[in-house]
């Protein structure tokens, strides 16, 4: 069985980043800050595509004892891709190359970003993306559109992170329901949260998610967990 691929994705906060921190020998490539708050071993936060680039080429060409690599986070990867695309073509945005093809010119970043993870997998590494959430409108072709939580991505890199990876995760705070009354006797139902982080790891209306695994949909965000149950349905398979 060769090492995972794993996407989690979520709101600020609910622990993504201290989720691969708690990975035995993980490193994270930051283009963020934030792994220092959690004390993972890191790169120094990317101020570009290259300063990425350097740190998996390190990771791949030079011997330590990592097992992990952590990108935090993809969004602003995305940024930095961006960015790149803006050096290349001598533009000031990425929007200035015409109709939606500056973030064409952006997916080449982006495959260079994968094909980099790949050979890192290949060494036997886990690889791990974070990325946060948004609320986006979905327009479904055979039912009426609703919002759901997607990865905060263009489309486009969106979808590719999606399909490369092995599992999709939506990291979030399990919520349970109770009904109030009202002053004037009115009854309403309120979410309430439990305080108990989970990953969500099959796809429903309301979030992205999937697992090339047979694992549960709802798992404690824990990193043990996760890795337990990616065993027990390799074992199962």
């Amino acid at each position: 069985m060769q090492p995972p691929r794993i996407l989690i994705y979520g709101p600020p906060g609910v622990g993504k980043t201290t989720t691969a921190a708690k990975a035995p020998d993980c490193i994270i490539v930051q283009t963020e800050e934030g792994a220092d708050i959690v004390g993972a071993d890191r790169f120094p936060v990317a101020s570009n595509v290259a300063a990425v680039w350097e740190a998996l080429d390190q990771l791949e060409n030079d011997a330590h004892d990592y097992h992990v690599v952590a990108l935090d986070s993809l969004d602003w990867f995305e940024a930095l891709a961006w960015a790149e695309v803006c050096r290349t073509h001598k533009i000031n945005s990425i929007e200035d190359l015409g109709y939606g093809k500056g973030y064409v010119a952006a997916m080449d970043v982006w495959r260079s970003l994968l094909s980099r993870l790949t050979r890192l997998r290949n060494k036997g590494m886990a690889i791990v993306l974070i990325g946060h959430s948004q609320v986006k409108r979905f327009e479904a072709p055979d039912m009426d559109a609703f919002d759901r939580y997607e990865i905060k991505l263009h489309k486009k890199a969106g979808d590719l992170c999606v399909e490369y990876c092995d599992l999709v995760g939506f990291a979030t705070m399990r919520m349970t329901t109770r009904e109030e009354t009202t002053p004037f006797g009115q009854k309403k139902t309120k979410a309430v949260g439990s305080g108990e982080r989970v990953l969500r790891t099959a796809a429903r209306p309301s979030y992205v998610a999937k697992s090339r695994y047979q694992i549960p949909e709802e798992l404690p965000l824990d990193w043990a967990a996760l890795v337990n149950a990616i065993r027990e349905g390799a074992n199962n398979g």
